[in-house]
């Protein structure tokens, strides 16, 4: 009896919280768990997706094709102050001016009979001396031995020709061009403006070297239009490559002689 009682009163009590469980998993589901909880395991030992690698297409700009590569960090390099006091080195460039404006352009090329080469030599100068036949187009530097320094020339047009024996009376590293007056004046009617002087430089007509003849006014000297080489193209000077007036610059002194037949 006592027993019957007991049980009672328990489903009593336990009534209303069994009710008001339901009430709260009514107003939110429960939490409802995967039964495969081993499944996040399994998707980590599977087998890596296959890599894809981009390749990098040309890109086009502007109708022209640019690949862009990876640039380098820039190397830095140490300037050393005799490397920007230093002369400029000889160039076989082209420069054509045009009412005084200077436009270059590269060198066209020369012939090879006109480059620097050993010949043999029998026409009676002693060594040392420089011979300039200007009908064949050639500058030799006699050595012993019956040889001599066969370099291409240009030479006085005509008009402008000249025969004569001279010795070099001054050197000049890139020199300083100053056309004479009447030259400017003769090419003021061709419609070319000549400066009245000139800097030295690649540009310059006067080339690289210049060795002086004389009290004359010609020279032998570098040139900025090599591909005149072997013509009749100077107002009487003689006109060399600029790598080959540098070399003769170096192999002769002031009191050379030089014979131009």
């Amino acid at each position: 009896m006592r027993l019957s009682i007991l049980c009672s009163a328990a489903l009593i009590v336990l009534a209303p919280a069994a009710a008001q469980a339901q009430d709260r998993y009514r107003e939110r589901p429960p939490v409802v768990v995967s039964p495969d909880l081993a499944a996040p395991w399994v998707r980590q030992l599977q087998q890596a997706p296959e890599r894809r690698v981009l390749i990098e297409r040309p890109r086009v700009s502007q109708g022209y094709a640019v690949r862009v590569a990876p640039q380098a960090a820039p190397m830095r390099k140490r300037v050393r102050r005799q490397d920007v006091d230093r002369e400029p080195m000889p160039q076989p460039i082209e420069a054509v001016s045009v009412a005084g404006a200077v436009r270059v352009r590269p060198d066209r090329g020369l012939s090879p009979e006109f480059l620097p080469q050993m010949v043999a030599y029998d026409g009676g100068q002693k060594p040392g001396t420089i011979v300039i036949d200007t009908h064949s187009k050639f500058l030799y530097l006699v050595e012993a031995d019956g040889q001599a320094r066969r370099y291409g020339v240009g030479v006085g047009k005509e008009g402008f020709g000249w025969t004569g024996t001279e010795t070099i009376t001054n050197k000049r590293q890139w020199p300083t061009w100053t056309p004479p007056a009447e030259m400017r004046a003769r090419e003021k009617r061709k419609g070319r403006i000549l400066p009245v002087t000139m800097e030295g430089g690649p540009a310059n007509p006067l080339g690289a070297r210049a060795l002086y003849l004389g009290s004359t006014l010609y020279r032998i000297h570098g040139t900025n239009a090599p591909w005149t080489i072997g013509t009749n193209v100077s107002s009487g000077c003689i006109r060399m490559r600029n790598e080959d007036v540098t070399d003769l610059y170096e192999r002769v002194r002031i009191g050379t002689k030089v014979v131009v037949i």
